[in-house]
């Protein structure tokens, strides 16, 4: 009984592998060239989906051009309900936009498993008018058995040039139980982080097969590691702050 939630998701990433092996290969692709003419990857999430960002951010055995998008009143820790409400707000998150450094040979993830809301509608169209590529993380099977909130009527999935699908139930529960009147569970998450760090290998081994040297981080607990990273701190802390 306890292993019901493993079972589960492996069945998901087997789904994931399966049906979005071409999507998956595509925006490796994109990516590849982003980090191949010194563009940045942007990653936004609001709410859970945040953590997706800081997944993949200054991480050992990660890409250094990564700048998470980290708007905190869209997080959870100055509260929780409030940053749930802000989220449904058209037009919310553009001064925050204004404030980081696009460029058109970035590329944007833009993660909402509902993929309803307007923040990260707003973000995904923004992105696009910078002329970057952009690329969602969402579940098609949710945003479709809800309404969109954002004025254009338009979800996550319709807001960007590619969409991975994190293959999440409506809810984003997986579980159910015949004594739990709730479905529990998320599987987000962790489909989404699978997900993100296949997109990221790929990216590595992509640059390595065309003979250029990716841009790694090393475990600042390796001996030797503080060096390599300052080097390659230096050369994108100007257009990522959060390196500084």
């Amino acid at each position: 009984m306890v292993f019901r939630y493993i079972d589960h998701i492996q069945e998901l990433l087997k789904a994931v592998k399966i049906n979005q092996a071409d999507t998956i290969t595509q925006a490796v692709e994109h990516l590849a060239h982003t980090i191949s003419n010194n563009g940045i990857i942007h990653v936004f999430g609001a709410g859970h989906s945040h953590i997706l960002s800081e997944e993949v951010f200054y991480r050992a055995g990660g890409l250094v051009p990564v700048n998470p998008l980290l708007e905190e009143s869209l997080m959870l820790h100055q509260g929780a309900r409030q940053s749930s409400l802000n989220e449904r707000k058209e037009n919310y998150i553009f001064e925050f936009l204004e404030q980081v450094s696009f460029q058109s040979e970035d590329s944007l993830i833009v993660i909402s498993t509902s993929g309803r809301n307007p923040v990260p509608i707003d973000v995904a169209r923004y992105g696009k008018a910078k002329e970057m590529f952009v690329m969602g993380i969402t579940s098609i099977e949710y945003s479709k058995s809800q309404p969109s909130r954002h004025e254009s009527g338009d979800r996550l999935f319709d807001s960007v040039d590619l969409v991975l699908d994190n293959l999440s139930k409506k809810g984003d529960a997986l579980l159910t139980h015949p004594r739990v009147p709730e479905p529990y569970a998320a599987s987000s998450t962790v489909i989404g982080a699978v997900l993100i760090q296949s997109l990221f290998a790929g990216i590595i081994e992509k640059l390595a097969d065309k003979g250029e040297t990716p841009p790694v981080f090393l475990s600042g607990n390796v001996d030797g590691a503080d060096e390599h990273n300052r080097r390659l701190i230096e050369k994108y802390k100007q257009r990522i702050s959060l390196l500084k």
